[in-house]
């Protein structure tokens, strides 16, 4: 896929590392082993390392939105009053470090879902759907093709204590009948473009649709596949898009 592409490795201090480099170029057939170098890492108190690189995130604050922090188990919440997400970097993604959940997290902060219905499809750590019921929302349906998404989404809402209005499902086990004002998909351009037909009959008439997980130049092809129902606004964020759309009435 890229013309160059570089690698890190961590070894032990005792590691033959030209050795490693001559089995690399046996491996993908190169006339000599790729150029490197090397450096000595010193040892440390590599979970305090992995902790001191997280901080709280602040997302919204914007005159008629609201604030919206996402903050790591281990540190105070700046802003006792503002809405607090606590999360911790797990194994299922989002934690708002990325340009693709933290558009749609300043999306919600600048429009607080109050008394709304929201379903978060795609749902990974379940930050958005917390988020949403952080926010105001009446209750939240978060749903992901991985098991340990949910796992992982539970587990984060009994932190957070909105696991009352939550309720979680693979997509297979989700109610027929389910609809909502504000349905958010964080995945990818093709799965997108696949569930336009699912994720649309999940948006309410007159509600808001939020696609993202896409980059800047596939914008317009899923853009097309919701043009019949939806009109959006982009937003662009570091190459990576978002789509917000209103369902017409």
């Amino acid at each position: 896929v890229w013309k160059r592409t570089r690698v890190v490795a961590l070894f032990t201090d005792d590691a033959d590392v030209p050795a490693a480099m001559r089995m690399v170029a046996t491996l993908l057939s190169l006339p000599a082993a790729p150029p490197y170098k090397t450096e000595t890492v010193a040892d440390q108190d590599w979970v305090r390392a992995w902790m001191d690189r997280w901080q709280p995130m602040r997302f919204g604050g914007s005159p008629g939105g609201a604030n919206l922090w996402v903050v790591p188990s281990w540190l105070t919440p700046p802003d006792a009053g503002a809405a607090n997400i606590i999360l911790d970097p797990g194994m299922a993604f989002g934690t708002g470090t990325h340009a693709t959940t933290a558009m749609c997290l300043e999306w919600l902060a600048a429009h607080p879902p109050r008394n709304l219905e929201v379903i978060d499809y795609g749902c990974g750590s379940g930050i958005l759907a917390i988020a949403a019921l952080k926010l105001g929302a009446a209750h939240a349906l978060a749903t992901d093709t991985d098991p340990q998404a949910l796992v992982v989404s539970h587990e984060n809402a009994e932190r957070n204590q909105v696991t009352e209005r939550l309720a979680l499902y693979l997509p297979e086990d989700v109610p027929p009948q389910a609809s909502a004002d504000v349905v958010l998909a964080n995945i990818l351009a093709g799965p997108l473009v696949q569930l336009a037909p699912r994720l649309t009959a999940l948006v309410r008439p007159g509600g808001r649709l939020i696609l993202s997980g896409l980059l800047a130049n596939q914008a317009a092809e899923v853009e097309a596949a919701y043009a019949a129902h939806f009109v959006f606004e982009q937003r662009v964020q570091d190459g990576w898009a978002m789509l917000a759309g209103c369902k017409r009435v």
